[in-house]
């Protein structure tokens, strides 16, 4: 079971906040909307302008494409945002290295490095578990608060209804009061906070009030005069203060003679006194009103009292619990240089984002340049709070004025040679975007000469929209003579080359790298041109059958209206709308809701029941983009139906859309009717964000209310996520034999009885195994032939295996998968034919790259068997295809390339265990050569 898991389970000087979504910005050279977000790889289209709602509707009605077919010449790639080494391998060891042997101060900063590297391989997870490491390892309370913030807004997807962005999630690391606790914490990042026991203290402080007031009986020595109030104090406490006031009535000044002392004109009240002879005499500011603290520390810093000032900017913290209450502390505390009070306020805006940067106060604080200065001098103003503001700015809208100023406080907060690059290269993009070329071409180049090869292309992008296209074809051809070849520098030269030649630099981009979009989307848009759309069609398809990305689906809907198949259109749109429900259409002008209801004229729609038994086919057929169109439209005529929500996120999952997933399931859980239901949900999403035992406790919960498929189904797939033993594996066939004792549908009962199948053959009962195979099979859980594959496999029954797979490949619309599992059953000639044809539906799967090679060392083809390695990872730097690469250099002696592999490989995952033990044996050689 555990091998099946997510597969199976289912530039003005004027500051401004970011404009709304449909606002106009930079000097009407463009529109400024969420197109701007990192991950976004939409066509470029400049077609005709929308004229109103109205008339694209009118318009869309007489006509097929209301604005016409992308052209190729309007087509181009984006400039990723993110550092991109050359030679990430290399960059990737270097790190490891480096983290090994740096001071404990020094490991965070580093992790927020490898964040950064890392940024351009697109993996939730591996970048989450680098933030965590970050806050880990962070030593100081501004850092603490900058990463408990950034985790919080990763999975900001998955936060609940009723959940207040201060609320504490139990876990220390992303704890707001356990980020203003200065000092390592070596805990677990799974470590809960003491948050929940906390309880009783509040009513402590109320029983104890009334005796510290009593400590006001002690007669006083000194009176200061307020107006015309006089306040009793003794010399001796108050002397005690500070050393301005201990020399002042103990010293050679006048006052020190004097029992009566003037302080009128010292700018406190008779309150703020009376507080402060209170304080000097029991060392409390909690009996205290905001109002009199505030008073209390403008005090203590005009008279040097750091006790009573740090009693009165942790106090003061406290109070910090909304954006308001943010706002107007923070000018205190920056005022006076509370440092405490500030990272209080600092961390309530940054974990309202991305809210908060629509609020122009909010912007007036971060993006100024007086703003930086006023935060640097109370020490919290960092590479690190700039570059998270600057993340969040670019994903909700790249040309704003907020995000350009927050770039450029970025580049000056910049300190290291790594963070130079990226904030030079990101205010690049940035201005590239707004379409100020010469400028982004500066940054560029200032970027280029820190060392960041990739900003090269940023470069010649800007020479080409500056009319210097031959220049910008010098400049990557001269890139492609001096590195190693890489996909993307092929894919920036086609922009610039014309004819056949363009052709030929799209078909070596995708050799080299064939998750890159740009090159499928030319190439289907070429065929387009050419009158040839069902061709357009396939190659497009070549993409999406690994990588549904909305652009790619937006892109082959237009075709399938060009040639009038509406239904086709129709099922791309709703899919698209699933991964991404504010994506707007035909270079943003058209909503996509709205060109559905304008499809619907044009497709016989169906009943729910209807829907229902489309949403069985589809799923029984493996065709995960049907079943998500099929879902969307249920959810059009039922929109409360968390159910429906929850089988979104299954699917999402099985397509490796994690964030999407995540949204799904919080809407599932949001709409949930029941109690039981929510924990189930609940439970999904702690366990889908490495919460085990969280997810545990909700399933036990849920079942406790009430007896349900779905809370026995996540009980035992939790508990199956583990080396299981008999006596454990005993306890999960019973909990999914009680799961389907319990009422459900075909499609999650298939996927129960698939699940036991795959217990019941890890324990070696195979008779049992196929029995649930062939009940899966009964109802249409069509993945069962898979498993009933292997049964016949482990009954050394190989062509039976083989058979039963091709089942599978026949019904199932995706086929990758399959055919990398019938390798497994056949001779040695019809597995490589099975496995690529596996890579060329999904190259991203690593499995037939690792058997081609192993197959080449066996045959003494030592070169070969590394360069079939190395050609994958030169797009997909996989753990287990990094570890079996050095293991193949350390055999043949090359041990510096085996130490850089596992380097690499130990960077993306430091506690695997095999690369580990693989790193100290190459390591040993190494180090004594003589033993070898």
């Amino acid at each position: 079971m555990r091998g099946i898991k997510l597969i199976e389970r289912f530039k003005s000087t004027q500051v401004h906040a970011l404009n709304q979504p449909d606002t106009n910005v930079v000097n009407n050279t463009g529109s400024a909307s969420t197109a701007g977000k990192l991950s976004n790889h939409r066509v470029k289209f400049l077609g005709s302008k929308l004229k109103s709602g109205k008339a694209c509707s009118v318009l869309a009605a007489k006509t097929r494409l209301p604005f016409g077919l992308p052209r190729t010449e309007l087509l181009e790639p984006p400039i990723e945002p993110h550092l991109k080494p050359i030679q990430l391998v290399e960059t990737l060891a270097d790190l490891y290295r480096r983290f090994e042997t740096c001071s404990e101060l020094e490991k965070s900063l580093i992790c927020i490095e490898q964040y950064s590297i890392l940024s351009s391989l697109d993996d939730p997870k591996l970048l989450r578990r680098c933030l965590r490491a970050a806050r880990q390892h962070a030593f100081d309370v501004h850092s603490k608060v900058v990463l408990s913030a950034w985790l919080r807004y990763e999975r900001r997807e998955d936060e609940l209804d009723g959940v207040s962005p201060m609320d504490c999630s139990r876990f220390i690391l992303e704890c707001p009061k356990a980020a203003l606790v200065s000092g390592y914490d070596p805990n677990s990042i799974y470590d809960h906070c003491n948050c929940y026991q906390e309880c009783t203290k509040s009513t402590d402080a109320q029983i104890s009030k009334h005796n510290e007031c009593s400590v006001l009986e002690e007669d006083g020595d000194i009176s200061f005069l307020v107006g015309n109030e006089e306040i009793n104090c003794v010399r001796f406490k108050i002397a005690a203060l500070s050393s301005p006031f201990k020399a002042m009535l103990y010293g050679s000044f006048m006052e020190s003679k004097c029992c009566k002392i003037d302080f009128s004109r010292n700018g406190i009240s008779v309150e703020g006194m009376k507080a402060v002879d209170l304080y000097s005499r029991n060392r409390r500011v909690d009996l205290f009103s905001p109002e009199i603290v505030l008073e209390l520390l403008s005090f203590a810093n005009r008279f040097c009292c750091e006790e009573m000032k740090s009693a009165c900017d942790i106090h003061l913290a406290s109070f910090v619990s909304c954006m308001e209450d943010a706002l107007v502390l923070i000018e205190y505390g920056l005022e006076e240089r509370a440092n405490f009070l500030v990272a209080s306020c600092l961390q309530v805006l940054l974990r309202e984002l991305s809210s908060s940067l629509y609020n122009p106060k909010v912007m007036g604080i971060f993006c100024s340049f007086e703003g930086r200065e006023r935060l640097e001098s109370a020490g919290h103003a960092s590479f690190l709070l700039y570059y998270f503001l600057s993340q969040v700015a670019m994903e909700e809208n790249m040309v704003s004025n907020a995000t350009l100023m927050l770039l450029e406080r970025l580049r000056e907060c910049a300190k290291e040679k790594w963070q130079k690059a990226l904030a030079l290269h990101q205010l690049g993009c940035v201005l590239l975007e707004r379409r100020e070329y010469k400028s982004a071409q500066c940054c560029f180049k200032a970027s280029t000469e820190g060392g960041h090869v990739y900003s090269l292309a940023g470069m010649a992008r800007s020479m080409y929209k500056q009319g210097q296209q031959h220049l910008a074809y010098k400049l990557m051809t001269s890139l492609i003579s001096q590195y190693k070849a890489v996909g993307w520098i092929y894919q920036e030269r086609s922009l610039y080359n014309v004819g056949k030649d363009k052709i030929t630099d799209l078909n070596t981009a995708t050799e080299l790298d064939p998750t890159l979009p740009f090159p499928y989307k030319y190439r289907a848009v070429a065929k387009a041109e050419e009158k040839q759309t069902k061709a357009a069609i396939s190659e497009i398809e070549r993409i999406i059958g690994f990588k549904p990305a909305p652009d790619c689906l937006e892109l082959r809907a237009w075709f399938f209206i060009a040639i009038g198949d509406y239904g086709s259109a129709l099922r791309d749109i709703r899919a698209m709308l699933t991964l991404e429900p504010s994506y707007r259409m035909f270079n943003e002008q058209v909503n996509g809701d709205d060109l559905i209801e304008l499809l619907n004229h044009k497709v016989q729609q169906g009943s729910q029941a209807d829907c229902w038994m489309q949403l069985y086919d589809r799923w029984s057929s493996v065709d995960d983009i049907g079943s998500l169109a099929v879902i969307h439209q249920m959810l059009v005529n039922d929109p409360g139906k968390s159910l429906l929500r929850f089988r979104q996120s299954l699917l999402l999952l099985r397509l490796k859309c994690q964030k999407a997933a995540m949204r799904c399931l919080r809407l599932a859980r949001n709409l949930s009717s029941s109690e039981h239901e929510k924990l189930i949900y609940e439970g999904w999403i702690l366990y889908d964000t490495g919460h085990r035992e969280e997810a545990l406790a909700r399933a036990e919960k849920s079942i406790s209310i009430q007896r349900s498929f779905e809370a026995f189904f996540l009980k035992a797939y939790t508990l199956a996520d583990s080396s299981l033993d008999p006596e454990s594996s005993s306890y999960v066939i019973q909990l999914l034999e009680e799961a389907l004792r319990c009422p459900s549908d075909g499609l999650r009962k298939g996927q129960a009885l698939n699940n036991l199948g795959s217990i019941y053959v890890d324990c070696g009962k195979l008779d049992e195994a196929a029995n649930c195979y062939m009940n899966a099979l009964e109802i249409k859980h069509t993945r069962a032939h898979q498993g009933l594959a292997r049964v016949f496999f482990l009954r050394n029954q190989r062509k039976d295996a083989y058979d039963e797979m091709s089942k599978l490949i026949e019904k199932a619309n995706n086929k990758a998968s399959a055919y990398e599992k019938r390798s497994e059953y056949c001779d040695r000639e019809m597995a490589k034919n099975d496995l690529n044809m596996t890579t060329e539906l999904d190259p991203l799967r690593t499995y037939p790259y690792r058997y081609r090679a192993a197959v080449l060392m066996d045959d003494q083809k030592e070169t070969e068997a590394v360069e079939e390695l190395s050609k994958a990872i030169a797009f997909k730097p996989d753990l287990q295809m990094l570890h079996l690469r050095a293991a193949f250099y350390e055999s043949m002696g090359d041990l510096n390339s085996a130490l850089c592999d596992c380097e690499a490989a130990l960077c993306l995952e430091p506690n695997h265990t095999d690369t580990l033990d693989l790193y100290n044996r190459a390591r040993g050689r190494a180090i004594h050569p003589q033993e070898m």
